[in-house]
């Protein structure tokens, strides 16, 4: 069998994603993530009012828009010079983590695991059971994730007024104050939403669940009682072994984070390592650890379809498109952001192996990361939220302090705003030059992940989880979505088809 190239446009993703892969004796041999469609919300920020960014940057997405508010207004408190009490640290990290919660199950249910329900999976001994969940809009499992998920966001538009797309966070803190009730509604849709994630998804408490410290330790959940092995935790680990999961999608191995959910200065909530996050930022090759450093983050353009600058941090690099159709090996609208050089993934996985969680560190330890992995992190994700959230929940009910501290908008200066989103890193830099927006940059967690190749020609993380990968039917590479949506890739809007190759053969994924 001879060498071929396939383009694959990926539906169930959000946003625009091409996937050029080539095969060589039914394996993937080298890939190119292409981010398809140019959107350029860094450059309609220029020249716009400081606080301009708290109403445009949460529409860069509709899924992940509370991360974007929040991250807009982390860097407008450094560039104000104003510290948001412990109150509204709360409420902002409360709507983060809904949504978040949110985005878990939706991605799990509704995108990745609808595949298990897909014609290629009709030999599998699961398969009957796998569509009885999974079909969509059909499924049992996924018509109550819709019903699920769309209650506890409304804890989004209690807080802070509608969801998506609210502007509630400002520098400095939050607009409003939630009343008893509130916080009692709040409660009330938290704790329905943790019942059927404790009944269905785990099939145990969230206590349970974190006695799962090692990979021995998850075989004896597994094997300990029916309503562990029927849940859809034990459902997709069972599935996916079958299917091959565990051997697919390996990739770097680099690992980043940017610290999960602030600590507030007055909480009954511990933080792991007593960190100044609930869970540590940080960077993690492999199992290695090391606290990060915001100054080695960069940008290169070399194979991006933008003017190439080199290796520019992002305060100082630019966004400034350059597309002619003679670029050569320029390929995607997606920047290579790198840290210290290093091409890195982040999300859940990356979270939870930054922090050293002891379940994910044996796991990854043993056999390096994989597809079935990063979207289990992604599954029991919420096992960790739920009772912080309760938590920040009750301690807002009795809060005495105000919820903003006033500060005088500055003329110029300039901040970051850094943060997990639902799919992993993402940072704004801001520059105030003479009252106005001059400069304006943002990292995406697909960006981390779906990077294309730097100036040293060394693919992104995405890329290189997909070399190896066996195909079986190039007419249908079900291993191909599997490896691409275990990172959630999120490029924004509608996806649409275009052979790049001219040779290609095109095929929907």
């Amino acid at each position: 069998m001879g060498t071929t190239i396939h383009t694959f446009p990926v539906n169930r993703v959000e946003g625009d994603l091409e996937v050029r892969i080539q095969i060589e004796a039914g394996v993937v041999t080298d890939a190119w993530c292409v981010g398809s469609m140019y959107r350029g919300f860094e450059n309609l920020m220029i020249g716009r009012s400081a606080l301009d960014g708290l109403v445009i940057t949460p529409r860069v997405c509709g899924i992940c828009s509370t991360a974007h508010l929040k991250a807009a207004a982390k860097a407008l408190d450094r560039i104000f010079k104003v510290r948001p009490p412990g109150p509204a640290k709360k409420i902002r990290n409360l709507a983060l983590g809904v949504e978040t919660l949110q985005n878990d199950m939706r991605h799990g249910f509704l995108i990745f695991m609808s595949d298990f329900a897909g014609k290629g999976y009709r030999d599998h001994s699961m398969y009957a059971e796998a569509v009885a969940r999974y079909q969509p809009l059909r499924g049992r499992t996924a018509v109550r994730t819709i019903q699920e998920t769309a209650r506890v966001v409304e804890i989004i538009a209690i807080l802070g007024g509608q969801w998506p797309h609210s502007s509630f966070m400002v520098p400095g803190g939050v607009v409003s104050s939630p009343n008893g009730s509130e916080t009692a509604q709040c409660r009330y849709l938290l704790n329905g939403y943790r019942k059927w994630y404790e009944d269905r998804v785990l099939g145990c408490s969230v206590e349970r669940w974190a006695e799962v410290r090692s990979k021995a330790d998850l075989e004896n959940w597994l094997d300990e009682s029916r309503a562990h092995r029927n849940s859809e935790v034990g459902f997709f680990l069972r599935f996916s072994r079958e299917a091959g999961l565990d051997r697919i999608g390996q990739g770097h191995g680099n690992f980043i984070s940017f610290g999960v959910l602030e600590m507030p200065e007055e909480t009954e909530v511990a933080s792991v390592n007593g960190n100044t996050h609930f869970l540590p930022g940080g960077i993690a090759p492999g199992i290695r650890r090391s606290a990060l450093d915001p100054e080695k983050i960069t940008e290169e353009t070399a194979c991006s379809w933008f003017k190439d600058e080199g290796r520019l941090h992002p305060m100082q690099g630019q966004t400034v498109p350059y597309a002619t159709g003679g670029e050569g090996g320029k390929y995607s609208w997606c920047k290579a952001p790198r840290y210290d050089g290093l091409p890195v993934e982040t999300g859940p996985l990356a979270e939870l192996m930054v922090a050293d969680h002891p379940l994910f560190s044996d796991l990854v330890g043993r056999s390096g990361p994989d597809a079935m992995v990063r979207q289990l992190a992604r599954l029991v994700r919420p096992a960790l939220l739920l009772p912080v959230l309760n938590q920040w929940l009750s301690e807002l009910h009795r809060e005495r302090e105000p919820f903003y501290q006033a500060a005088r908008e500055p003329e110029d200066g300039e901040g970051a705003g850094l943060l997990e989103a639902p799919r992993g890193a993402l940072g704004h830099w801001v520059r105030i030059r003479d009252g106005a927006i001059e400069k304006y940059q943002i990292i995406t967690p697909t960006a981390w992940n779906a990077s294309p190749r730097d100036g040293n020609g060394v693919r992104g993380a995405m890329e290189e989880a997909l070399v190896g990968t066996p195909v079986r039917d190039p007419g249908d590479p079900v291993e191909v979505g599997h490896v691409v949506r275990s990172f959630d890739p999120c490029l924004v809007c509608t996806v649409h088809a275009a052979d790049l190759r001219g040779s290609g053969r095109n095929f929907r994924i």
